[in-house]
């Protein structure tokens, strides 16, 4: 992979070549992905610890909040880093490595919300068979298949970019390696390459999505057969799980089912779904889930007993 690549490193510009702008934005990020940890890592320890959080939907929430803490370290602590670094550079073997991660972590965490559609479904739609469908086997197997698929696409798209010679510019109009801004500094037709990573990502992204939104319109139609009561809970968690797959799955839409070109924008958008999604995961998913807050409360009354 780029054996013949004249670029050894590649130095990213970032948000801004001033260096008191670089500290303002270091210092939020940092205190954002400070927020970041402490917020999905206590959802994944009071799941775990949890002993009435054993449904399938908290398995996977548990699985979610591991996959965007992992997700949200691909790049931020980067950021962080080089904002007080003269030069933001990396090498081309950690190049690698980033857009391999990035697409490994972003890829489950679509899977992830998929298999959290499905679960509604099943649980509002199908609530006799909801126990019988949704085992601890199933739940397991649902998730290796996450995984594992994931783990096919991140090494198609890392293969790709990188069997392409690089000459430069070494310059990369960006604060992390991704493939729209790495394919610019190939020296050979990259026509070909790029339909091909389209089609990788977006058709993860296309179906992934169409099961999600036929997983709501089902759960949406259905409705009209439960009580209020039914009808305003079942309500109140699609509404929370279609909020952050909107923040999620737009601003990577934007990104990646489009002709491999780079926007001034990207950097932008690239926020939205590597920082702000991880962020306000733990506030729409778990914080406003009245199991998930008596979890909360029981384990720090715990810790405060100790």
């Amino acid at each position: 992979m780029a054996a013949t690549s004249n670029v050894t490193e590649i130095i990213f510009l970032g948000f801004s070549q001033n260096q008191g702008a670089q500290k303002v934005i270091s210092v939020l990020f940092l205190l954002l992905y400070v927020a970041i940890l402490l917020g999905n890592g206590l959802i994944v320890v009071t799941i775990m610890a949890g002993k009435g959080l054993t449904s399938p939907m908290y398995l996977f929430l548990s699985y979610l909040s591991f996959a965007e803490i992992c997700y949200c370290s691909v790049t931020a602590p980067k950021l962080i880093l080089d904002s007080f670094m003269e030069r933001k550079v990396i090498s081309l073997k950690g190049c690698i490595t980033q857009i391999f991660f990035l697409h490994f972590f972003g890829g489950t965490e679509i899977f992830l919300l998929t298999l959290m559609a499905y679960d509604r479904y099943l649980a509002i739609c199908k609530p006799l068979h909801y126990t019988v469908v949704m085992n601890r086997r199933a739940c397991g197997l649902l998730v290796g298949v996450a995984w594992g698929g994931d783990l096919l696409h991140s090494v198609g798209q890392t293969v790709l970019i990188f069997q392409l010679p690089l000459c430069g510019p070494k310059f990369l109009d960006h604060y992390f390696c991704d493939v729209h801004p790495v394919l610019k500094l190939a020296c050979s037709d990259t026509f070909l390459i790029s339909v091909l990573i389209i089609t990788n990502g977006g058709s993860i992204s296309v179906v992934s999505f169409t099961g999600l939104l036929a997983s709501y319109v089902v759960i949406l139609c259905s409705l009209r057969t439960q009580t209020s009561e039914g009808r305003r809970k079942a309500l109140s968690t699609c509404a929370s799980h279609l909020a952050v797959v909107a923040l999620f799955f737009v601003p990577c839409s934007f990104v990646y089912m489009r002709p491999c070109v780079t926007l001034p924008a990207d950097k932008i958008v690239a926020v939205f779904y590597t920082v702000v999604t991880p962020l306000l995961n733990p506030v729409i998913y778990s914080f406003r889930n009245a199991e998930v807050q008596n979890a909360l409360r029981r384990l720090m009354g715990r810790k405060g007993s100790w």
